[in-house]
């Protein structure tokens, strides 16, 4: 099953791509993958929040029944 990986600001630009189509059955496995295919990236993953299906997850999860995963880098501002 193909999960939709989004990434925003920051998190884009160091991925090199707005979006792309995964296929990790975990939270854990999909991090190590993008880290070991968009290197530039694996200096702010740690800091971004991720959201499976809207819902921020900060553990492992199964990516089994889900369908998008979005990755937000901290945001400046207020």
């Amino acid at each position: 099953m193909s999960v939709r990986v989004r990434y925003f600001a920051a998190a884009a630009e160091r991925a090199g791509v707005d979006e792309e189509h995964r296929f990790e059955a975990s939270l854990a496995a999909l991090r190590a993958a993008i880290v070991g295919e968009h290197p530039d990236l694996g200096e702010i993953l740690p800091r971004c929040a991720v959201l499976v299906d809207g819902v921020r997850t900060d553990t492992d999860a199964t990516l089994v029944d889900a369908t998008i995963v979005d990755v937000l880098p901290p945001f400046a501002g207020g």
